[in-house]
């Protein structure tokens, strides 16, 4: 049932926020960049004048929100009821909400984005609100062609946690206490004036730079789940 009174949705932002602030403050939050400087995350600050386009999965969200305090930071959201309750609660914490998506505002979204690229970082979620998980859409690649601003990917893990599945994506939740970690790549520089083509080539560029973060974070955070596959393959290979 979707909630249509403003006053409950805050409500609910309200306690999701709360809420959310007590489990992270009780976790072990570890940041990590790759490039000096591009990481507002675990009490850090951007401390270069560039501003930057974040790429982040949506399942990890919620850990790219509360993992830190960054500053003039703006993040698309869906106009979606769901998207009323993220936006809520960025309006919370201290982030600039820009309401849009492909299917709902997209036009209109873009405008804003580039406008608030002028002073603020930029946080897109690539594959939502509508999935496929994990599957990069053009939107932050066209958007960084057009304002020239670099994209940071950003992925995160943590040792514990619970898992919401929804529709297309789930969303990881930290458990209290457990391990947090969050790490930026090196900002990827997309070129001006790309045709349609060339946009969809470095969409894909990203994509698989996000992929290959994703795997160096899983490894960093659980290595006995690769050691137990190294192990398994020396024996298959042994029997073989």
């Amino acid at each position: 049932m979707k909630i249509r009174s403003r006053v409950l949705t805050k409500f609910v932002a309200f306690c999701c926020m709360m809420t959310s602030r007590a489990i992270f403050a009780t976790c072990r939050i570890e940041a990590t960049e790759h490039t000096s400087g591009t990481t507002p995350y675990a009490g850090k600050k951007v401390k270069s004048p560039e501003r930057f386009l974040y790429c982040i999965w949506h399942d990890i969200l919620m850990m790219a929100i509360f993992c830190g305090k960054p500053e003039h930071m703006a993040g698309l959201v869906s106009r979606h009821q769901d998207g009323s309750y993220l936006a809520d609660t960025m309006r919370m914490v201290g982030l600039t909400p820009i309401r849009g998506s492909s299917q709902r505002g997209g036009t209109q979204a873009i405008k804003q984005c580039l406008e608030a690229a002028k002073a603020h970082h930029i946080a897109i979620t690539p594959d939502g609100p509508r999935g496929p998980r994990h599957e990069m859409k053009e939107g932050i690649v066209f958007l960084a062609s057009q304002s020239g601003r670099r994209i940071v990917p950003v992925t995160a893990r943590c040792k514990r946690y619970w898992r919401f599945q929804a529709k297309w994506t789930d969303m990881l939740i930290p458990k209290p206490f457990t391990r947090v970690l969050i790490v930026t790549g090196e900002p990827i520089c997309i070129p001006s004036g790309l045709t349609r083509e060339q946009i969809k080539e470095q969409a894909k560029r990203v994509e698989q730079i996000m992929h290959e973060l994703e795997g160096r974070i899983d490894r960093q955070m659980h290595p006995e789940r690769y050691s137990e596959k190294s192990a398994s393959a020396q024996t298959t290979s042994r029997a073989a």
